[in-house]
């Protein structure tokens, strides 16, 4: 009635034993893993991994002594990627021997030493962290701390929070952190540990738990650093503002010690936290902050204050230094022969041509991807000799070895200047760093492998020459000028660049004019120290001291 074929053919297949499928695969003498042999033979992993065992049980395998580690990336499909640390072991034919080494690996026989302790062999590392906590159920601890009570047993600061955030996820440890909007990172010794009793209300346990790590902290932080410069700030605008005053970042940056990336963040948190504090910006530079505490008139009142302020000390200091560049500029050309200028056109036309900017390959000094350089030439000393590149950066007042660092770091760093060399990063071959300096400070000495030399040796070691007001002055002197005409005064003097390069002219061809020269500068610039005067006494209070350099507590520009 049916037909032949109408049922399926039935084959009769030769039953093998797992453990005999392997020991095929692993004859060819190569050690394999696990995951190697499920893949190849298509069997189950619980199948490979329980018949290895047996096999090595069995003498049958030899099997790595400890386990090897491995970095693996696991993708997740819309999770994303997940990156974690495999361990495993190699498996390898025994072919009657009790030990083997392949490569630099040890295979072995079984023994219970070479149990892991994720099969129950000895105590694990994961269970030792959690009876240490356990054990000691009335203390915080940090991660750090924990490593070093469980050193002897080789745990390490991995083993702790890779299995502590197993714990915690199972609510039997509480784990504390710098706690932020978005993510937790651990304090300067590492995460705070305690254990939760499962045993107390949930409630009263996580309660105990942060008590004990509160205890632990002893109130030295708030559990987020940038929390703590957070009230800081807020402290120190509501102190200025009860005084009725204005308070200028730069202040807050120096009052909080950290770095300048810090103390911006902690700013703009201040004022996104407390609706009180409030920002100005003064000629679109200097920024200051103050309290609602302030009545209008009293801010007005302040306001004004910080504007005439800055106009005396961030004017007069600037107009004071960039004679001064002019100073440099005229003694360069006139006792340098053959030098050529680098010049720039910037932006308005407002900055002078022979100031150039350099791109920066790394931020230095809060500069971040250009710095100012105040003068730049270069002078071919002969047919066959290559030309050099001076570099100039001028500095009013008295310089110290941060200031001569900050400037090798600009050109060590700078696209122009820098080159990378097998030491690192370095100066290319032909530039020569020039700092002219009003003074030195003759108390500032550098330790140079165990010997103290003074500033000026160090810039000189450093591949950096120095001049001073007072050798300009020398060479004054040199052409008949008297003790009175120095280039200081003819900077205080001069309104600008052009009457600087001007007066050293006339005192140039005339020596024994200098002092008439200086005197008619003077006369001439009456208004601009009257108007200067006029606002230095309008903002009595603001320093005792007299302005001479550009450091105040005011914000610098951006743009130097």
């Amino acid at each position: 009635m049916f037909g032949a074929n109408v049922f399926p053919q039935v084959y009769q297949v030769e039953y093998r034993p797992s453990r005999e499928i392997l020991l095929h695969f692993l004859a060819d003498g190569r050690a394999r893993s696990i995951r190697d042999l499920y893949k190849s033979t298509g069997m189950t992993r619980s199948q490979v991994g329980n018949s290895l065992i047996l096999a090595w049980h069995r003498g049958l395998v030899l099997r790595t002594a400890s386990p090897i580690y491995e970095a693996e990336k696991v993708r997740k499909g819309r999770d994303g990627v997940s990156h974690h640390v495999r361990p495993y072991h190699l498996y390898l034919v025994a072919s009657g021997r009790s030990e083997a080494v392949v490569g630099n690996k040890r295979f072995v026989s079984f023994s219970e030493e070479y149990l892991d302790p994720r099969g129950g062999g000895s105590v694990s590392k994961a269970k030792r962290v959690l009876s240490f906590l356990i054990d000691n159920p009335k203390e915080a601890f940090y991660s750090t701390q924990v490593v070093e009570r469980l050193s002897e047993y080789g745990v390490l600061v991995r083993d702790v929070m890779a299995n502590v955030r197993r714990f915690e996820r199972h609510g039997l440890v509480y784990v504390r952190g710098y706690k932020t909007d978005d993510r937790e990172t651990p304090f300067k010794e590492g995460y705070l540990l305690t254990w939760v009793d499962p045993r107390l209300p949930r409630e009263q346990a996580i309660l105990e738990a942060v008590e004990r790590s509160e205890a632990t902290l002893g109130g030295a932080a708030s559990g987020n650093p940038l929390m703590d410069r957070v009230m800081k700030i807020r402290d120190i605008v509501v102190e200025h503002s009860e005084l009725r005053r204005l308070v200028g970042f730069t202040y807050i940056h120096d009052k909080l010690g950290c770095t300048p990336d810090q103390a911006e963040r902690s700013v703009r948190r201040a004022l996104e936290l407390y609706p009180s504090l409030h920002e100005v910006k003064l000629f679109d530079a200097y920024r200051y902050y103050h309290n609602s505490s302030l009545s209008g008139e009293e801010l007005d009142a302040a306001l004004e204050m910080k504007r005439n302020y800055l106009r005396l000390a961030k004017g007069r200091a600037n107009r004071i230094g960039h004679n001064w560049e002019a100073v440099a500029d005229w003694f360069i050309d006139r006792f340098t022969s053959g030098v050529k200028f680098w010049t720039q056109n910037h932006r308005g036309g407002v900055m002078d041509q022979k100031r150039i900017i350099v791109y920066l390959l790394k931020g230095v000094g809060g500069r971040r991807r250009a710095a100012e350089l105040d003068r730049v030439w270069e002078v071919t000393p002969g047919i066959f000799a290559p030309p050099i590149t001076y570099v100039l950066s001028c500095k009013w007042g008295v310089v110290t070895k941060k200031h001569v660092d900050d400037f090798l770091e600009v050109l060590r760093w700078s696209k122009d200047f820098g080159v990378d060399t097998p030491d690192g990063r370095g100066m290319k071959q032909g530039v020569v760093g020039v700092f002219a300096a009003g003074a030195f400070d003759p108390r500032d000495h550098v330790e140079v492998k165990g010997e103290w030399i003074s500033l000026r040796q160090y810039a000189a070691r450093r591949n950096l020459q120095i001049v001073t007001a007072s050798e300009f002055n020398g060479k004054l002197r040199e052409k008949g000028c008297v003790k009175a005409v120095t280039v200081q005064k003819v900077c205080r003097a001069a309104k600008d660049e052009g009457e600087v390069r001007g007066a050293l002219d006339l005192i140039w061809k005339a020596p024994a004019d200098g002092e008439k020269v200086i005197a008619e500068l003077s006369d001439r610039n009456v208004e601009l120290y009257s108007f200067e005067k006029m606002l230095a006494g309008s903002d009595k209070g603001e320093r005792s001291e007299p302005i001479q350099t550009e450091e105040d507590e005011g914000e610098e520009p951006s743009s130097k």
